[in-house]
């Protein structure tokens, strides 16, 4: 984004920021992947384990979904659009041309992270810090969010292309039952990825000057 090149004392922090300029969001994705899924299951690992956490409350909770498991979120996640249809809240026509197949697109690429927090393990933390009670909710969301943008990124790295879903309340509920998930676990994201048989779409950017300041340069 700027002019020059900085000077880093360590490569990797290079090799850090071309990866996080390469993530991108990928919609058109089959059912395949070119590393191991011991290697995804390491990465996904990995990232729940060393995501900071405010108080180290580690509240993010993550379940890593493969081939025909993954396809069942999305199995309900079609139900339950389907269902909204009976019930009138979304026009049939809208369903069938818009709605259904972009679940059918998730469905058929290779797998899905479920992302969820865990706010019943505030409880503690929230009776210590009372003064703070109403912000560990919010600081928890910040946590899962950083595990959702680093299993992106290293997904991205190792040639995986993926895009984040919100289905949630629709889909919660048999979520929980289908992979027998403790209530305390509330949803939040869906990150679905296969290899990409399509190039994203062109990424665009606000003026930085709107976004960033710096000051004592």
């Amino acid at each position: 984004m700027g002019s020059t090149q900085p000077t880093f004392t360590n490569p990797a922090t290079t090799s850090l920021l071309e990866l996080v300029e390469a993530r991108r969001t990928h919609y058109a994705l089959k059912a395949e992947s070119p590393i191991a899924d011991e290697a995804i299951e390491h990465l996904v690992r990995t990232a729940v384990l060393h995501v900071p956490s405010s108080f180290n409350t580690q509240t993010s909770r993550v379940v890593l979904l493969l081939k025909e498991e993954h396809q069942k979120v999305w199995d309900i996640a079609l139900a339950a659009l389907e269902g909204l249809v009976v019930a009138g809240a979304v026009p049939r026509e809208t369903f069938e041309a818009q709605t259904k197949p972009k679940l059918q697109a998730f469905r058929a690429a290779y797998g899905t992270v479920l992302f969820f927090v865990d706010y019943e393990a505030l409880a503690g933390i929230k009776e210590k810090f009372a003064i703070y009670a109403d912000k560990f909710d919010p600081f928890a969301l910040e946590s899962n969010a950083m595990s959702q943008y680093l299993v992106w990124t290293a997904l991205q790295a190792e040639g995986l292309g993926a895009n984040l879903q919100h289905y949630s309340p629709l889909i919660d509920a048999q979520i929980q039952q289908q992979w027998d998930l403790p209530a305390s676990w509330k949803l939040d994201a869906q990150l679905v990825f296969g290899t990409p048989t399509a190039a994203p779409g062109e990424k665009t950017f606000a003026p930085i000057e709107d976004r960033f300041k710096v000051f004592g340069k």
